[in-house]
C-alpha cells in the first residue's frame, strides 16, 4: 500500500520544480518556434494570396492589351486592303481609259487606212475597167 509520508511532498515538490524548470528551457523555446513557423507560415501565405492576385491583375492587363492589339491589327488591315483597292480600282480605270484610247486610235487609223485603200482601188479599178473595155471593144477609149 502507499504511504503518505514526507517523500510524497518531495516527490510532489520535485514535480513542481521540474514542470517549471521544463517550462522556461523546453516548453516557451518550443512554443516560441512554433508560434514564429506558424507566423511565417501565414506570412507566406498573405504574400503567395497577394503575388496570385497581383498575376492575376497582370494577365487581365495582358489579355486586355492583346485584344486591343488585336483590334488595332484588324483595323489597321481592312484599312490597308481598302486603301489597295482604291489603287487598284484607279490603275485599272486608267489602263481601261489608256486602252480605250489607243483602241480609238487604232480604229481611227484603220478606218483613214481603209479609206485611203477604197480611193486607191476606186482609182486603180476605173483605170483597169478602162483598160479591160478597151481590149475587148479594140480601140482606144480615151
Amino acid at each position: 500500500m502507499i504511504s503518505l509520508d514526507l517523500t510524497l511532498v518531495i516527490q510532489f515538490v520535485n514535480f513542481i520544480i521540474l514542470m517549471v524548470l521544463l517550462n522556461l528551457i523546453l516548453y516557451r523555446p518550443l512554443r516560441k518556434v512554433l508560434q514564429e513557423r506558424q507566423e511565417s507560415i501565414e506570412g507566406g501565405h498573405a504574400r503567395a494570396t497577394e503575388l496570385e492576385a497581383r498575376i492575376r491583375e497582370k494577365m487581365a492587363e495582358y489579355d486586355a492589351q492583346l485584344q486591343e492589339a488585336r483590334l488595332k491589327g484588324n483595323q489597321e488591315r481592312a484599312a490597308l486592303r481598302k486603301a489597295a483597292q482604291e489603287e487598284e480600282a484607279k490603275i485599272l480605270a486608267a489602263a481601261h481609259n489608256e486602252a480605250s484610247s489607243n483602241l480609238k486610235k487604232i480604229k481611227d487609223q484603220v478606218a483613214g487606212e481603209a479609206e485611203a485603200a477604197r480611193k486607191a482601188l476606186a482609182a486603180e479599178s476605173k483605170a483597169i475597167a478602162a483598160q479591160i473595155a478597151s481590149q475587148v471593144l479594140g480601140r482606144s477609149l480615151s
